[in-house]
């Protein structure tokens, strides 16, 4: 993915601009008003929980939650929306809608890169999200990687765009993306499952280094530890284990796909100081059958539809009384992500 991301940026910058692009002034020019930020968030996570046993006497475990931090990386070039606050400094928690949508504030080129190394309920994982945008009057061009840990979604993507302007509000673009991702859709745990829909888990564990002593009723993992002393324990707490180790590393050994896709979209900005209305949406009606062993269309069957869009509304009713709604939603393959806020404020005097 990194090398694509890398390829991705040459390839734009030749695209969209001159062949002295690579003089100091050009890099001068793309780098004007760039932020780079680095951040580090923390706080206090889920309380300590009390657990109780009575097995052999009573028995108190408390469960600590370690904290939770987000420590933050980027680089940003991306001109403000007027809806959007003028940021002092970026600390990696901003929501900026606005980033989501399909055109820019201005023409010409606009980049992102951030990475967040987060832990949230005692849960790690990372975030990245890195994109370049390039929009002039009749074409767009952006490529975008994005890994979210927590909605369990990663994909590298790209698309070349023909937009056509209405005025200077709307405007409709149509054009070819491409993405590259894992095989969504496939189910490891599939060749697993009997005919009467239940799944060979015992099986399944011993292929995993698992073993089980029938007699004693102790079960043992790969290291030969004793993991459970009980069927109930065994069943309840070390199978669904088993099972989501089984299928995150059979996700990983599969190769990407490549997904070729027509896409339509729009992109509609109109703003006042007392009233600002930003919308745009992407559908994916159409995807070439790669026919591969992997390929999303063996699971579906036939074509489906993925889709994105953003809505940001503001509205100022009077000097005292505003309301505000914002949100994105995200459907890619058998995945869903998305976010919003909306309510209302009150200037008492």
């Amino acid at each position: 993915m990194k090398k694509l991301l890398l390829i991705l940026i040459v390839i734009i910058s030749a695209c969209s601009t001159p062949k002295k692009c690579c003089s100091q002034n050009k890099i001068k020019k793309y780098f004007k008003f760039a932020t780079f930020y680095g951040a580090v968030n923390g706080g206090t996570s889920i309380s300590d929980v009390d657990v109780y046993s009575v097995t052999n006497g009573l028995n108190t475990e408390t469960v600590k939650t370690p904290f939770d931090y987000n420590i933050a990386f980027g680089l940003r070039k991306i001109a403000r929306f007027g809806y959007e606050n003028r940021a002092t400094f970026y600390d990696g928690t901003e929501s900026t809608y606005g980033d989501a949508a399909t055109l820019g504030k201005i023409k010409g080129l606009e980049f992102l890169f951030e990475a967040d190394m987060k832990r949230q309920e005692g849960v790690e994982y990372l975030d990245q999200h890195h994109f370049l945008r390039y929009v002039a009057d009749n074409y767009i061009l952006k490529g975008e990687y994005l890994q979210d840990g927590f909605a369990d979604i990663e994909y590298f993507e790209t698309s070349q765009r023909y937009r056509y302007k209405v005025n200077n509000k709307l405007s409709f673009n149509i054009g070819a993306n491409q993405r590259i991702a894992e095989p969504y859709g496939y189910n490891p745990l599939e060749e697993w499952i009997l005919y009467n829909g239940d799944i060979h888990y015992t099986y399944l564990a011993l292929q995993e280094g698992y073993n089980v002593d029938v007699y004693s009723n102790e079960y043992y993992d790969p290291q030969g530890n004793v993991v459970a002393t009980s069927k109930d324990v065994w069943e309840s707490v070390i199978i669904p284990d088993i099972l989501a180790q089984y299928v995150e590393r059979k996700r990983n050994e599969l190769p990407v796909e490549w997904n070729h896709s027509l896409v339509l979209g729009f992109d509609y900005y109109h703003y006042t100081k007392s009233f600002w209305f930003h919308s745009w949406a992407n559908l994916l009606p159409y995807h070439y059958d790669m026919k591969t062993k992997y390929s999303y269309h063996k699971y579906i069957k036939d074509q489906w539809y993925d889709y994105s869009g953003g809505l940001i509304f503001g509205y100022k009713i009077n000097k005292h009384l505003g309301l505000f709604l914002e949100g994105k939603y995200n459907k890619y393959w058998n995945r869903q992500w998305h976010d919003f806020k909306c309510g209302i404020n009150y200037v008492i005097f």
